[in-house]
């Protein structure tokens, strides 16, 4: 019989108002079910909310050091739960093990490292003022309830990059995982229970989007909502969340790509656009989907991409020697598969792939698939795919590159792959991206700096490093003038002498 679990509402472990749960399965082998959880409705966002106005306060005026010594126990626990953690990620998603533990679980643990840090900075301002006997500074606020919602593909490292730097800036949250991964969500929360957070400053319900995100993203009590996402949901997110008034942070993925010059490094250049387009099957906003070579290497690097790709073992992410996983589920294999359908459709040279798996292997699995001769207008040269799927295209020039590289409407993490360093630079300042990978594949960034996209990959709010202090707080400006003085005009000639 499968596990039940619970939300957290309050500091305590409870059932869904509903009275219903949800099945999470494995998406390597459909059959095993990872647990039940429940099927939350408007009643338990309600309650969930108001747990989170009600903590906040207190938890507000907790010392900032002193929420980072919370952040650094939550850094240990993380470090002693790694393999349980990834492990569960791969059983939950698919991606493989290394992935899981060395990058999505890493990463968190880095994340509640720094922001520990900055419970001992939260720097502000001092101002130098234009009057005499006055100073003026800017301090950070907490901005009150987050409404943090996340999605499935990194579902360890996305929950750190909003809960935690949230936490640390005296913000209180509601959390709702993907409905693909509320396991790995509720260990996370199970995880900050044990570190110590108090009761009611973390609420995590479980549940559907198209059921309880309306009310979640308009509830009275939050006044941020940061998502992680689709365009399609951030639009709506931010249409619904910026009529109350709320803040809204929204990253909502791209249609990324990496320029392979004829003097860059080729096999490192290879390399890094297989990791790009094939990592986590493809399944994620940074993934290098279009690779964009100069026609000087074009066709030997279609050949030797295309020998790599069909090398690749898929498998069990568990399993020794599995390179790529599945899709995350059969809706997500669907869409997939549509998709290379639709680039042939449209003229694009089916090269390697474009095959499901799902029948031989059990599990939602896609072959790694390759079209060359795709231009801009076609679909799959603009559209998030969300898959094993990369589009190499043929540059004769390093402008047309970067037009290349340019012509979607998604900016979030760019690359370019040369030995020149007037290119890179050149790259640097005209690809139009929130990153900029030199000599890498398209990713994340380092925890030290900030991650966010351009056009429509995003709302312009950044996530990690110092920005996500910026992200979570509200500024006050304070004034003090110690003159005894009333000036009218704030002018020091007009003034009143008032007695002390």
């Amino acid at each position: 019989m499968s596990n039940v679990y619970l939300n957290y509402i309050g500091g305590e472990w409870v059932p869904s108002a509903s009275g219903e749960t949800f099945e999470s399965r494995n998406p390597a082998h459909p059959d095993q079910i990872l647990g039940l959880f429940q099927r939350s409705n408007i009643a338990d966002v309600d309650r969930a909310m108001e747990a989170a106005a009600q903590a906040q306060a207190g938890w507000a005026a907790t010392p900032a050091p002193e929420r980072g010594l919370i952040l650094g126990r939550i850094a240990e626990l993380l470090e002693e739960r790694r393999e349980d953690i990834a492990r569960t990620i791969t059983r939950e998603m698919g991606k493989v093990y290394a992935e899981a533990a060395g990058f999505d679980t890493q990463a968190a643990i880095n994340t509640a490292r720094v922001m520990m840090g900055e419970g001992r900075r939260m720097l502000g301002q001092t101002v130098p003022s234009e009057l005499r006997d006055k100073f003026a500074m800017v301090i950070r606020e907490p901005i009150g309830v987050v409404g943090a919602i996340t999605p499935w593909n990194l579902p360890i490292l996305l929950p750190s990059w909003k809960l935690f730097p949230a936490l640390l800036c005296g913000n209180t949250v509601v959390f709702k995982p993907a409905e693909d991964t509320p396991l790995v969500g509720t260990l996370l929360v199970q995880l900050l229970e044990d570190a110590g957070v108090p009761k009611g400053v973390v609420n995590m319900i479980t549940g559907y989007g198209h059921e309880i995100g309306d009310r979640f993203v308009t509830h009275p009590a939050a006044q941020m909502i940061s998502f992680t996402g689709s365009q399609a949901v951030g639009r709506l997110i931010a249409s619904k969340a910026g009529g109350e008034l709320k803040k809204v942070s929204l990253e909502l993925g791209s249609k990324n790509a990496v320029i392979v010059m004829d003097d860059a490094e080729f096999d490192l250049a290879l390399e890094g656009a297989l990791w790009g387009g094939y990592g986590t099957s493809g399944q994620r906003c940074t993934a290098g989907s279009r690779v964009i070579v100069h026609e000087a290497i074009h066709d030997r690097f279609v050949e030797a991409f295309t020998e790599r790709a069909r090398q690749i073992k898929l498998g069990d992410g568990l399993d020794e020697g599995v390179q790529m996983g599945p899709l995350v589920n059969r809706k997500q294999l669907e869409r997939v598969h549509g998709y290379i359908e639709l680039g042939q459709q449209e003229g694009a040279k089916l090269v390697t792939g474009g095959r499901r798996l799902d029948d031989e292997m059990g599990g939602h699995f896609y072959a790694p698939t390759l079209f060359t001769d795709v231009t801009p207008d076609m679909r799959v040269a603009q559209e998030e795919i969300f898959g094993p799927a990369v589009c190499i295209m043929k540059a004769a020039s390093f402008d047309g590159a970067i037009d290349l590289a340019n012509s979607t409407d998604y900016g979030l993490s760019f690359g370019i792959y040369s030995g020149d360093v007037n290119r890179v630079f050149a790259a640097i300042s005209k690809l139009q991206t929130g990153v900029v990978n030199v000599n890498s594949p398209t990713m994340g960034v380092e925890i030290g700096v900030p991650f966010g996209g351009v056009k429509n990959s995003g709302n312009g709010l950044r996530e990690s490093g110092t920005a996500a202090v910026e992200e979570f707080t509200e500024l006050k400006s304070v004034m003090v003038d110690y003159s005894g003085l009333h000036r009218r005009t704030g002018i020091n000639e007009d003034v009143t002498e008032v007695k002390r």
